[in-house]
């Protein structure tokens, strides 16, 4: 399919483009290069607004599925490629219609503190993934500030539950998970016993591991995907092309 504005076989209609296309080639991929489109389209197109309203309520359908049949990690790498997607194809103002519309229709299906929970952080994350990609910044920086975001999400829902369930569910994991250990290490033999300082140490930073592992799935699952979709990320390092044997 021709990516010209002049080709009738592209679907897109010339009245529709503020600008022109303008060629944007994959420094480490000369070989193959790509081409997006940079446009500025009126905000009340019919093609922006459907896209806005399905994609919202794909984003919104993931989560649902997710809270009554957990798959574990399966679902949730997928929460903000949505919103992601939205901000690659038309831009800033879409991507924050989505993240709004899904939070909404949440708040609709099962109460406003879930909806909360899906909008900090995966909603953000999406528009900040949006962002950083269509910016084409590298992955050493879209997933440490992406990880970041979602540290930070992890926290604000844990005060939220907090605030719901009226107790300190940060100092009450850890306190439960320092007596584990110390019975764990009585029953080895092990004169050891970790403070809770120690232990709230060690799950901060399981936490900050465990969001830059999520974001760096959400990276790969949009490599493969947007690449199909005509929406193109930024090439991952090469040591990770070479894993995946994809150029």
């Amino acid at each position: 399919m021709s990516d010209l504005p002049n080709d009738p076989s592209s679907g897109v209609d010339p009245s529709e483009l503020d600008e022109d296309w303008i060629p944007d080639v994959e420094p480490s991929n000369i070989d193959e290069p790509r081409k997006r489109l940079v446009r500025s389209v009126d905000p009340s197109s019919p093609i922006m607004m459907v896209e806005t309203a399905f994609l919202a309520s794909a984003s919104s359908l993931i989560w649902l599925v997710n809270s009554y049949f957990p798959m574990g990690p399966v679902l949730q790498i997928f929460f903000p490629v949505p919103i992601a997607l939205l901000y690659l194809r038309w831009g800033n103002r879409a991507a924050w219609m989505g993240a709004l519309v899904s939070g909404l229709l949440l708040s609709v299906l099962i109460g406003p503190p879930r909806s909360i929970q899906f909008v900090i952080p995966f909603g953000l994350l999406g528009v900040l993934l949006g962002v950083l990609w269509y910016r084409r910044a590298p992955w050493v920086i879209s997933v440490p500030m992406g990880g970041l975001l979602s540290v930070l999400g992890d926290f604000f829902r844990l005060w939220l539950g907090s605030i719901l369930l009226g107790e300190d569910l940060w100092l009450y994991g850890t306190v439960q998970a320092t007596n584990l250990l110390e019975w764990i290490f009585t029953k080895l033999g092990l004169l050891v016993q970790p403070s809770l300082e120690v232990i709230q140490t060690a799950v901060f930073l399981i936490i900050v591991i465990r969001s830059l592992v999520y974001v760096l799935m959400v990276h790969l699952v949009a490599w493969y995907l947007f690449d199909r979709l005509n929406s193109p990320i930024p090439r991952p390092p090469r040591w990770i092309q070479v894993i995946f044997d994809n150029d």
